[in-house]
């Protein structure tokens, strides 16, 4: 297994592809702060292209899909392919197309680049019966949400994984497969969501019932890019990218109702064969990365504060 040494993220050509999405935004204005950091999206929103713009992101407007990366440069050092499409099954096609495809043009196109990170999604694991179950990279997949919900995430991203293996082995670019657990710390998303509903006095419909998370808040994720990327391979490593940590839905949910001094409104809906938990074991991420720094519980009560202050 061949793995990169030396320093990294500074002064360095970067693709980010997703970039106007809740993650990949983020991750590249941290990433413009040292290097030359270029942003692939479709851009139907001119606004948001602006604002990344004006962070000192190059922007370039294209459809992983198609292939067509005119205009994008193929000299790029390092890549994070967040870029996804989702959708129920009547779209599958075009799903598959930006998921597995996209990503094995996009790989080709940057083949030079010295390693890329493919972000997956825990998604992929089969459903297990115990809701605290962690489950580790070497967990049965795909016997999971895709057989019981109208989601495409679970097969696409399996394919997507499948495609960069090839990839890696065939261009000879080191690759990390990031398989993101919930992500917090900024208001779009899940953890987000939870706020603005007890805030707006909406109930919140759950999965499951307490549903636990393995939940990494961006400022972590910023911090672990590059080890992430040092640690990528030929053969592909895949890794769950994931907090240190545990807390369920129905905290989040409390935790915002008891601080903002109103009555939580949960109702559980659970699917036979659904999703009851979403944990995470950490134990690979830490070795490449070390231990987290924010809390679950520390990072929920900071984005909950932040939201109440933009709400008023």
């Amino acid at each position: 297994m061949k793995h990169l040494e030396g320093p990294l993220l500074s002064g360095e050509k970067i693709l980010v592809t997703g970039v106007t999405g809740s993650v990949a935004g983020p991750l590249a204005r941290f990433l413009a702060n040292e290097n030359e950091v270029w942003g692939l999206a479709r851009f139907r929103d001119s606004e948001r292209r602006e604002h990344l713009e004006q962070a000192g992101i190059m922007t370039c407007a294209g459809d992983v899909s198609s292939g067509g990366f005119e205009g994008v440069p193929d000299d790029f050092t390092y890549v994070l392919h967040l870029a996804w499409a989702r959708g129920d099954f009547s779209r599958l096609h075009d799903v598959l197309r930006v998921n597995v495809e996209g990503t094995g043009l996009l790989l080709q196109h940057c083949r030079k680049a010295k390693a890329a990170l493919v972000m997956s999604s825990t998604a992929v694991y089969s459903t297990n019966s115990d809701p605290w179950h962690a489950f580790t990279e070497d967990d049965p997949v795909g016997n999971g949400a895709a057989g019981h919900t109208a989601s495409t995430s679970p097969a696409s991203k399996l394919g997507q994984e499948s495609v960069a293996r090839f990839c890696a082995l065939a261009f000879e670019l080191p690759v990390v497969i990031a398989r993101l657990n919930t992500f917090t710390g900024i208001p779009r998303s899940l953890p987000g969501l939870y706020v603005a509903s007890v805030l707006g006095d909406r109930p919140v419909v759950l999965p499951g019932d307490p549903f636990p998370h393995s939940p990494i808040d961006v400022e972590d994720m910023k911090a672990q890019l590059e080890p992430l990327l040092d640690a990528a391979s030929t053969p592909a490593l895949t890794v769950n990218w994931c907090g240190d940590d545990v807390i369920t839905a129905r905290e989040w949910i409390a935790l915002a109702a008891e601080w903002a001094g109103t009555d939580p409104r949960v109702t559980v809906e659970e699917t036979q064969g659904g999703v009851t938990g979403n944990v995470s074991d950490a134990a690979r991420r830490q070795a490449i990365t070390g231990p987290c720094t924010r809390s679950a519980a520390d990072s929920y009560r900071t984005l909950y504060e932040s939201m109440m202050r933009s709400a008023h």
